[in-house]
C-alpha cells in the first residue's frame, strides 16, 4: 500500500530511481550514514514532516531517515524546484509521503504546507521556516507533540532567531546551515555553481566579457562572485555590510551602490535574503536586454510588482524559465524562473556531491535532536562541532584524502596556558 501522497504522476516512478540512484553515486557519506541508521534505528517511531526541495539529492537525506525508522511526509519547498519523477520514487519505492508537483500553483503549495502536518509530527525539517511559522502561528496545538527540528537556510535561521528573540519560538531548532561544513561548500561552492548553471541554461548566454552584479557578498555572493570572475565576468557586488563590502574590495571587486551598479549590469543576481533589492528606480535604468535572476530564498527580492507595471507588454517564455518585459521606452528586461530561485527553478540545484555534506550534517543532526529532545530548550541550536567534524572527515575520506593528527604533546601543549 502507497503512502498518502499528491504528486503528478506514479507512472514516473523508475524514471525518478535512475535519477535518485545517479545522485546518490555522489554521495558516499549520507550512503554510510543510512547504512548505520539501518543498523541503529535512531529515529524508531518518530514522525518527521519536511518543507524541501523535492529533489533526487532530497531523497537520498529521506531515503536515511526512513532507514533510522522515521514516518516522513514532504511538502515542496518552492513551486518550480519539483522533480516530478523523484516525487514518483518516493513515494512508490521509498515510502515517503509526498505532497509537491511541478510548477504548481500558490494555492495548492499553500495547502500542501499544511497537508504534511497533518501526522502530527514529532521533528520539523525546514527549508525557509515555513513549516515552525504554521504550527506556531496556526497550528500551536502540533506544538504538543513536536520536540524539535533542523533549518537548512540563511533566510530561515534569520527568521528564527527573530523568533527566539522576541520569546516566540517553542521548539529546539537546529540552524544545520550555520555549520562551517555547509557554509563552505553549499553555500559557496553549491550556490556559486548551479547559480551560473541555472543563468546560463535560461539564457545560453556567453558571461566572458560581460558586467555580472552580485547584490550581496555573504557566503553564498562570495562564491557566485568567485565563479563568475573565473568565467571571464566583470564582477561587480553591491552591499549594505561595509564589512563585507570591505572584503569584496579587498579581494578585487568593484563594489558599488545598485544605483550605478544597475546602470552597469548586464546580468543582476540577488542573493542577499532580504526584500526590495532591486526596486523600481533601479529597473528604470537598466540597460536593454539585462538579465535578473535571484539566488535568495524567496522571490521578494527583485521587485516583481513594480516590473510589472512598468512593463507594457510581457513576453512569457521567450526561452524556457526566461520572460521577457518590455518597457514602455522600448527597453527588454529579461526575468529568470519568475524571479524565484534561479538554481533550481532554472537549473538542478546544487550538484549531489554538495549535498552530500549538507544531508550528511542534517542527518546526523535529526538524530542527535531525537536523542537528547528532553535536555533541549526552546531556541536556536548550533549543530554541535563533533557532528560538522565527522562529516568533514567522512567526505575526506571519500575523497581518499588523508590528513595529520596531533601528538599527545601537541594536544597537551594547546590545552594548557602555560609555556
Amino acid at each position: 500500500m502507497l503512502p498518502p501522497h499528491e504528486i503528478a504522476d506514479l507512472g514516473l516512478a523508475q524514471a525518478g530511481v535512475r535519477r535518485v540512484e545517479w545522485a546518490e553515486k555522489s554521495m558516499p557519506a549520507l550512503r554510510g550514514i543510512r547504512e548505520r541508521f539501518e543498523r541503529e534505528r535512531p529515529l524508531e517511531g518518530m514522525r518527521i514532516a519536511a518543507c524541501m526541495h523535492v529533489t533526487a539529492e532530497t531523497a537520498g537525506l529521506l531515503r536515511a531517515l526512513r532507514a533510522g525508522g522515521a514516518e516522513v511526509a514532504l511538502a515542496a519547498s518552492n513551486p518550480l524546484s519539483t522533480q516530478d519523477d523523484t516525487a514518483a520514487a518516493l513515494v512508490t519505492e521509498y515510502g515517503v509521503s509526498v505532497y509537491a508537483r511541478s510548477a504548481m500553483d500558490p494555492a495548492t503549495y499553500d495547502r500542501n504546507l499544511v497537508t504534511v502536518l497533518e501526522q502530527r509530527p514529532h521533528l520539523l525539517l525546514d527549508d525557509g521556516c515555513d513549516l515552525v511559522n504554521i504550527v506556531h502561528l496556526e497550528r500551536p496545538e502540533l506544538l504538543a507533540e513536536a520536540v524539535g527540528g533542523c533549518e537548512q537556510t540563511t533566510t530561515g535561521v534569520l527568521r528564527l532567531r527573530r523568533m527566539s528573540a522576541e520569546g516566540a519560538l517553542r521548539l529546539p531548532m537546529v540552524a544545520v546551515n550555520d555549520t562551517a561544513t555547509k557554509r563552505m561548500f553549499d553555500n559557496r561552492y553549491g550556490t556559486g555553481q548551479s547559480t551560473l548553471d541555472g543563468i546560463m541554461r535560461a539564457t545560453n548566454a556567453l558571461l566572458a566579457g560581460r558586467t555580472l552584479v552580485v547584490a550581496g557578498f555573504g557566503f553564498c555572493g562570495r562564491g557566485l562572485a568567485e565563479r563568475a570572475r573565473g568565467m571571464g565576468a566583470r564582477v561587480v557586488v553591491t552591499e549594505v555590510d561595509p564589512v563585507k563590502a570591505l572584503d569584496a574590495v579587498m579581494q578585487g571587486y568593484t563594489v558599488l551602490p545598485m544605483d550605478e551598479a544597475a546602470r552597469a549590469g548586464d546580468v543582476l543576481v540577488t542573493v542577499t535574503g532580504n526584500r526590495d533589492v532591486i526596486r523600481a528606480e533601479h529597473l528604470a535604468v537598466l540597460k536593454d536586454g539585462a538579465v535578473l535572476a535571484n539566488a535568495g530564498h524567496f522571490d521578494i527580492e527583485i521587485d516583481l510588482v513594480a516590473l510589472e507595471e512598468m512593463a507594457v507588454e510581457v513576453r512569457r517564455g521567450v526561452r524556457e524559465h526566461a520572460d521577457e518585459y518590455v518597457l514602455a521606452d522600448g527597453r527588454r528586461v529579461v526575468l529568470l524562473a519568475e524571479g524565484r530561485l534561479v538554481n533550481l527553478g532554472a537549473a538542478e540545484g546544487h550538484p549531489a556531491a554538495v549535498m552530500d555534506m549538507s544531508f550528511a550534517v542534517q542527518a546526523l543532526s535529526v538524530a542527535w535532536i531525537a536523542r537528547n529532545h528532553a535536555e533541549l530548550a526552546p531556541g536556536v541550536l548550533e549543530v554541535p562541532a563533533e557532528i560538522d567534524a565527522e562529516v568533514a572527515a567522512l567526505e575526506l575520506a571519500a575523497l581518499g584524502v588523508r590528513i595529520d593528527t596531533m601528538t599527545p604533546e601537541q594536544e597537551e601543549y594547546l590545552g594548557s596556558w602555560r609555556p
